[in-house]
């Protein structure tokens, strides 16, 4: 097996013939997945979404893909194909249609109205094409077929992607629910079809690779949510990704059996099931759902609220319900369902708000303690069988982390697939399929771009780390103002800290220490204000490390007059 190599330079011409293959996310992590692919110098995405940051991540709302290497090159941009319309897949459009807004969205017709309400916010409205399953499209130099699979949202395609060098098969997200909720199963003879033909490189979904079997069905879920509404005596509460349409139809079905109301709570879940309602992918009867301000004339028996928030973020409503920050106040004997699966990363935060929303008297169910979440990424007994139908020449596992990929590539050996041909690469790596085999050739820059606020690419990882200083050791302020021409200290030093744990009272033990290393910088002809401020900081620095084996964040302000 072929993996990177950290002495990687970047990647060589593209060989006449070849094609190439970059991602720029997804690989590594579970987030932020992209994927370039050039042939003939022209370029087709496949996906470009985010990853949601980690508590070493303080301040930043999404984390983008590197669209660097691709800044000089968007005109030779064909289209950007969206396999499913979940945010690490989507998320990221607005922000690369923003360097150029007439880049072509491929995708199905759900995923394409997601895309469309989210670029609506950003006021970009781009141009589309709908496909469906079964059939195929000329993207410039790419010819496309498009394959149906299951995943956690309907509407999910894989891509076929032939030239001249090959085809490539990308799975997207997939899983193989024999009995999914709408009928809609991952076709097996088309894949068995592509196999036939040949398939040179298969990109393949690495999340579950780790979890021997098979995934239980979707609709499994729906008798333990109904037993839990029939335990109910107070409000529901159903935390939930915002477009994971099958889990909300199956909390429509609980709820109209048990009599309930239904009110869709947060922005981005009455944006998403407004829209799957619209298309018919969502079915509700009538009166069913109502605005949440009418909750308060229902009693709390008839109410089934759906909120966003089930990875423990922050500013989602869930989150705030758990520190008593949202109109919704959780009261004793509440019952909320965390009906998702723990992203990797978000284990404390989630355990954080099941605490919080625990100590308020709610009962929690979650996937821990009830089945109420089954996967959308295919087990490995799944894997196994895709691979034995596909027959793949060559092999790139994506969409995990390493224990994911590497995982996924050793399925991929035990079906025949030549270790050879089997690559393991990561974010940036180049791989290049020519002459049917594929190698890792180079690798382009491919690292984290943080969005805070309304900045895109600003914070940086010094800044983090800044950051992180600030939040776990605190900070310490030394002001003194010192004679221009003599470098001799006029007034101060005045001593100050927030955070440190270190009272103001304790600093009279090193003003004596900093009174000596200005007087002796003064004495060498040491005054320029930056070359004192950074004596000051060592000083104080180091006594801070010797006295209290802390290392705060120090900022020193020397004036001069």
């Amino acid at each position: 097996m072929s993996h990177p190599h950290p002495e990687l330079g970047r990647p060589p011409k593209l060989p006449e013939g070849g094609l190439r293959v970059t991602p720029l996310g997804g690989l590594g992590e579970i987030g932020r997945n992209m994927t370039v692919f050039e042939y003939g110098g022209r370029l087709l995405i496949v996906d470009c979404g985010v990853l949601f940051p980690e508590e070493e991540q303080p301040g930043i709302d999404l984390i983008l893909p590197d669209f660097t290497s691709l800044r000089n090159r968007l005109d030779d941009i064909e289209g950007i194909v969206l396999t499913h319309g979940h945010e690490d897949h989507i998320g990221g459009v607005p922000y690369l249609l923003r360097e150029k807004p007439d880049i072509p969205l491929i995708g199905s017709k759900l995923t394409l109205a997601l895309i469309e309400a989210k670029l609506q916010e950003h006021r970009i409205r781009p141009y589309t094409l709908e496909v469906a399953e079964g059939t195929s499209e000329r993207i410039g130099p790419f010819d496309c077929e498009f394959v149906a699979v299951n995943h956690s949202i309907p509407d999910a395609l894989a891509v076929a992607i032939r030239t001249p060098a090959g085809m490539v098969v990308h799975t997207g997200d997939f899983k193989m629910d024999q009995l999914p909720l709408d009928g809609r199963l991952t076709d097996l003879r088309a894949f068995a079809r592509l196999g036939e033909e040949g398939i040179d490189l298969l990109l393949s979904d690495s999340t579950n690779a780790e979890v021997p079997g098979f995934v239980s069905p979707e609709r499994e879920i729906s008798g333990v949510l109904r037993q839990v509404f029939a335990r109910a005596d107070k409000r529901i509460i159903v935390a939930s990704f915002a477009s994971h349409v099958h889990r909300i139809q199956q909390i429509v079905d609980a709820a109209q059996e048990h009599g309930r109301k239904i009110a869709f709570v947060g922005r981005s879940m009455v944006r998403n099931m407004g829209i799957a309602r619209d298309l018919g992918y969502l079915r509700v009867p009538p009166g069913l759902v109502v605005d949440v301000r009418a909750l308060d004339d229902l009693p709390d028996r008839d109410v089934v609220l759906v909120c966003t928030g089930s990875q423990g973020e922050p500013m989602a409503a869930l989150s705030r319900m758990a520190n008593r920050d949202h109109q919704i106040r959780i009261v004793e004997g509440d019952t909320v369902i965390l009906a998702s699966s723990l992203i990797p990363g978000n284990e404390n935060a989630v355990y954080r708000v099941i605490n919080g929303l625990t100590r308020w008297g709610a009962n929690v169910v979650h996937k821990g303690n009830a089945k109420v979440h089954v996967s959308g990424h295919a087990s490995a007994g799944e894997l196994l069988y895709f691979y034995n139908i596909c027959k793949p020449r060559n092999l790139m596992p994506v969409h995990g982390e390493w224990r994911h990929l590497r995982a996924n590539a050793e399925l991929g050996a035990l079906t025949g697939v030549p270790a050879d041909r089997i690559v393991i690469a990561e974010d940036g790596v180049v791989v290049d399929l020519v002459k049917g085999k594929a190698k890792i050739v180079g690798k382009v820059q491919a690292g984290y771009v943080y969005v805070d606020g309304l900045s895109v690419g600003g914070v940086t990882e010094s800044s983090l780390k800044d950051r992180r200083i600030l939040g776990d050791e605190g900070f310490i302020s030394v002001f003194v103002v010192v004679d221009s021409s003599t470098g001799k200290i006029v007034s101060g030093p005045s001593i100050h800290a927030r955070g440190s744990g270190i009272d103001d009272a304790a600093f009279a033990e090193v003003i004596p220490k900093i009174d000596e290393v200005l007087a002796k910088s003064a004495q060498d002809g040491v005054v320029e204000a930056h070359q004192l401020q950074q004596l000051v900081r060592r000083t104080v620095g180091k006594w801070v490390s010797d006295v209290y084996r802390r290392r705060p964040m120090i900022m020193p302000v020397v004036v001069e007059v």
